[in-house]
């Protein structure tokens, strides 16, 4: 391993990966990612996979529609021969009360002035994107067919390739235990392998990024939150987009081998570190998800499996430095989206730090983490 770097990127998730390639495309020299583990052996490799442009601020959606926009094309941008499997096969979202009405047409009619083709269903017509759904108590449904889900697996290799290819040292099994800081600048990043001189460090660490930050003197207002999914065997196809409801709490969708997967919000989820299964899980998600896709029941669950969220408080991503750090980037705090937005996030942050103008200029002052003290929180009113 080097001894010294221009860039320090600490985790080898989607994020990680990214902002390599983001900074090398730039003309970076001397880069050095570095992942405890395996690459994208994290919360990206645990993620449902799901990639939707339908939110509820003008924020979300820059960074949603600059993602997919990359997303349609980055197989050929980074040459990667397998391609990243991004499947348009688009995000149906139910509603169940007045309220969530209300608030989808408030969602529509932003999504309109970006661009975004998103229909509104009335419940006779919510069939004719989901065969399979009940329609007990449902009032209606937003449908937008360009949202949809792409491989964590390919997409994180197909970034790191390039990034190798780009001149960027990937050391794996290299877990950072401290730093030096002199003059509120980490000069020094500390390994299991040795020491890392370098002049920027960026903390992609995902659920550990509060850990990080600590080794630095920087609290972040971040907590890990268990997050479990679950996915069935392969049955004949059924439906065919990401069905997420916020009133169950749930996201489903049936991939294109037949299986389906499942994930859902659990409030009384205690914070920390555990990545155990439960059965809790396994009954209450299955439970939810057969009330609004009664035919789900017939699929027999072939296994379940545990990740990480890492939350903020106000449930949407920090960016950019703290106070106390001045060349510490954070991409930390994103609340299980980092996969949706992470070639806008990791573009975002290449920009920071090379001094370039911003494809979004208000991230500086509205993503920050500074927003927390000045109590300026994000509120984004469509996340399960």
């Amino acid at each position: 391993m080097k001894n010294n770097a221009t860039a320090v990127i600490i985790g080898g998730g989607v994020i990680g990966a990214a902002v390599a390639y983001e900074l090398a495309t730039r003309g970076m020299k001397d880069i050095i990612l570095l992942e405890k583990s395996t690459l994208f052996s994290g919360a990206t490799a645990r993620c449902g996979a799901g990639v939707r442009q339908q939110w509820g601020t003008e924020m979300n959606l820059r960074l949603s529609i600059g993602s997919v926009k990359r997303y349609e094309t980055l197989s050929e941008e980074l040459d990667y021969k397998h391609g990243i499997e991004f499947s348009q096969s688009g995000y149906f979202m139910p509603a169940y009360t007045e309220k969530q009405i209300e608030q989808f047409q408030k969602n529509l009619e932003l999504q309109r002035k970006f661009g975004l083709d998103v229909h509104f269903l009335k419940p006779n017509e919510c069939r004719s994107v989901v065969p399979i759904v009940s329609l007990d108590g449902l009032l209606g449904a937003t449908y937008y067919d360009k949202d949809g889900y792409l491989s964590p697996f390919h997409t994180t290799a197909a970034y790191a390739e390039a990034a190798k290819r780009k001149g960027v040292d990937i050391e794996l099994y290299t877990e950072v235990i401290g730093f030096d800081v002199n003059d509120q600048k980490i000069t020094r990043v500390q390994t299991n392998k040795g020491y890392i001189d370098c002049d920027y460090v960026v903390n992609a660490a995902g659920g550990w990024s509060q850990e990080i930050a600590k080794m630095a003197g920087v609290s972040l207002p971040l907590v890990s939150e268990r997050h479990q999914i679950l996915i069935t065997e392969p049955i004949e196809p059924l439906f065919r987009p990401m069905v997420m409801s916020f009133y169950h709490g749930f996201y489903t969708q049936q991939e294109p081998n037949g299986a389906i997967i499942m994930g859902v919000g659990d409030p009384n989820e205690p914070k920390g570190y555990n990545m155990e299964h439960s059965f809790h899980f396994l009954h209450n998600v299955t439970k939810l998800v057969t009330q609004v896709l009664p035919a789900v029941g017939k699929a027999r669950v072939l296994r379940q499996w545990s990740g990480l969220y890492n939350l903020s408080p106000d449930r949407t991503p920090i960016l950019g430095t703290p106070s106390e750090i001045n060349n510490m980037y954070l991409t930390v705090g994103f609340s299980g989206h980092g996969f949706m937005i992470a070639p806008m996030v990791a573009t975002l942050t290449a920009q920071m730090i090379t001094n370039e103008e911003l494809l979004i200029p208000e991230v500086e002052t509205k993503l920050d983490i500074g927003r927390f003290q000045r109590g300026e929180l994000f509120v984004e009113p469509s996340v399960v």
